[in-house]
């Protein structure tokens, strides 16, 4: 159900970049599984690496893995890849799917049911990226592991 790339040192001089991926089905319970599978990498990051990684920083980050992963399960046919990369400043939720079309936010409606996943990613990433790929795209949220007055000197680049 999924694919494992260890830690590469890619943030920069004295700074660990730490990843995982993770490829999944078309199935139930991959949404779930990627809410898990990223659980599981930030404590590791917290645990074996030292990375300081806050109750707060969890949720987010399982809730913009949730938001991510279910808009590509619902809009695009075929398999989705998810990304996850942790650093001294932040941590980088990356998914790719076989859809070309780029999302955009819906006007704010406090009456609308439902579609607004892409709102509250923005609403609680530092940095949202969506790029067009040679077959989909792929969208990338940083979400900081600290506040801008306490950031260290190392970074992901």
């Amino acid at each position: 159900m999924g694919s494992d790339a260890g830690g590469n040192d890619t943030a920069g001089a004295g700074c660990r970049a730490v990843q995982t991926a993770l490829a999944l089905e078309g199935d139930g319970t991959s949404i779930a599984h990627a809410r898990h599978r990223a659980t599981e990498f930030l404590s590791q990051a917290h645990e074996g690496h030292g990375l300081p990684v806050s109750q707060q920083v969890l949720e987010l980050t399982q809730l913009v893995v949730s938001e991510l992963v279910t808009n590509a399960r619902k809009y695009a046919p075929g398999p989705v890849l998810m990304e996850l990369r942790i650093t001294a400043h932040s941590v980088d939720i990356v998914v790719w799917d076989s859809d070309p079309t780029i999302p955009t936010a819906r006007a704010t409606d406090p009456g609308r049911i439902g579609q607004h996943g892409l709102e509250i990613v923005q609403a609680v990433t530092e940095n949202l990226s969506i790029d067009h790929e040679p077959v989909g795209k792929r969208i990338t949220a940083r979400i900081a592991l600290h506040e801008k007055a306490d950031v260290p000197e190392c970074g992901l680049r």
